[in-house]
């Protein structure tokens, strides 16, 4: 099976088994990644399992979860001169590129397990909420400060994920790239059309 992103070999095994999870999760789901996969997929030794996750799967879920939200964070923080459209441009690309070399398996690991957190307490549910949020936050800044209000910047990080995440499903459920570069045409109209109503209310 190939994978778009891969598990560095120098990885200790604590490393590949939560970068394993996420992998297996963006695919799977949550409740089909069993930590047999995890380790298949690992290539760690089975003890490994509750020498660095005492707490089980469910602590493997967290981290994993973690995990995802900052590697999607880390993108959307980009370098200081990035403009919020090569941001989301830049993200959208790399999702496409996943989407492609898993011949569309590949989703989000995070809104998998947003989908199934129910079951399995509320500190997944609060690692899924703090990613988020992050998100929101970082386009947010972007969007401040390419001189949209902060009120309307808010709001237009918050649609940009919900878009971003519901053209990757649909993308997957159609095995067509269309949901996601029909959303990334469409933020940037809706943000070019925010700049220049910013622009004509400059003194």
């Amino acid at each position: 099976m190939t994978y778009y992103i891969v598990v560095p070999g120098d990885y200790g095994p604590r490393e590949r088994m939560i970068t394993s999870t996420a992998l297996l999760i963006r695919e799977r789901g949550a409740r089909a990644t069993s930590l047999d996969a995890i380790l298949a997929h690992s290539g760690a030794p089975r003890g490994s399992i509750y020498h660095h996750f005492p707490g089980g799967r469910e602590q493997l879920l967290r981290e994993a979860t973690a995990f995802a939200g900052e590697y999607v964070a880390r993108r959307l923080r980009g370098n200081d001169g990035d403009d919020p459209l090569a941001v989301i441009d830049r993200l959208v690309g790399e999702y496409r590129a996943n989407l492609l070399a898993t011949d569309f398996r590949a989703g989000c690991p995070v809104v998998a397990v947003a989908v199934e957190s129910a079951e399995d307490g509320p500190d997944l549910r609060d690692q899924v909420v703090g990613a988020f949020e992050r998100w929101r936050q970082l386009l947010a800044r972007r969007f401040v400060a390419a001189g949209i209000k902060t009120d309307r910047s808010g709001e237009l990080a918050l649609l940009a994920i919900a878009a971003f995440e519901g053209a990757l499903i649909l993308s997957r459920a159609y095995r067509d790239l269309t949901p996601l570069e029909t959303i990334r045409r469409e933020i940037h109209e809706l943000v070019r059309a925010e700049l220049a109503v910013t622009e004509e209310a400059a003194p």
